[in-house]
């Protein structure tokens, strides 16, 4: 089983995105857990304030070091009490200053680690001593900055949980994909044959799996070429 234990100031924002489809069945049947964490429960201000202005001045507020290094204190202790002994933890945090997220380093995460510490930041994010004290490594999701670390610590949640044993019904379904191999998924197909007068390719009805599996691989460069020349480069 790998374990998600994710600290946020919007606990129901995560629990909302993770606890539908595929990655709420696999919750329910056990091959992975995902745990939320308020990270202003575990203020020590009697308001439960977990942010502050930044010194040197600067626009907006940061989040203190003190809630969470409580909070991850917490997840450790609520591990222990439900009996999980990490073999593998990493702690994560969700930055717009981290190496982007790629299909590679999720399966990477997939394999090395059973379980993933998420810190989710917010405002103008975190006590940069929090940072040196506790976490492993920065991921981002993209060259963009969203409002908070919730939605990306969701899509890292996601894309790594499929890869672990017990959520899809096949390996299969993650190993022939996008990006799997470094190159984009060839077009698919389903019924009705014809569609707006577009049918399809007949090669796909043909039933020989060799010509399919060439026309597949084929079209697959041809897409990346078109959509992705950067991955043809990588």
């Amino acid at each position: 089983m790998m374990r998600f234990d994710i600290m946020t100031l919007f606990p129901d924002l995560v629990s909302t995105v993770l606890t539908e489809s595929i990655i709420g069945r696999a919750q329910k049947s056990g091959a992975i857990r995902v745990a939320t964490y308020n990270i202003r429960d575990y203020s020590e201000d009697k308001h439960h304030r977990v942010d502050d202005t930044p010194y040197g001045g600067g626009m907006g507020m940061l989040m203190a070091a003190p809630p969470i290094y409580n909070c991850y204190e917490a997840v450790l202790k609520r591990q222990e009490e439900e009996g999980f002994a990490a073999r593998a933890r990493r702690v994560i945090y969700l930055s717009p200053k981290g190496k982007v997220l790629t299909q590679t380093r999720a399966k990477e995460l997939a394999r090395d680690y059973d379980n993933l510490i998420l810190l989710c930041g917010h405002y103008e994010g975190v006590d940069q001593r929090i940072v040196d004290e506790i976490v492993d490594e920065e991921i981002s999701i993209g060259d963009y900055v969203l409002t908070g670390g919730e939605l990306p610590a969701c899509i890292l949640t996601d894309c790594v949980a499929r890869m672990v044993e017990g959520v899809l019904s096949d390996a299969e379904c993650y190993e022939k994909e996008s990006l799997s191999d470094g190159l984009l998924e060839y077009p698919q197909y389903t019924r009705p044959y014809e569609f707006h007068g577009r049918t399809v390719p007949d090669i796909l009805l043909s039933g020989d799996h060799a010509k399919v599996d060439a026309w597949r691989e084929k079209e697959a460069k041809e897409t990346t070429a078109r959509l992705r020349p950067d991955l043809i480069d990588t």
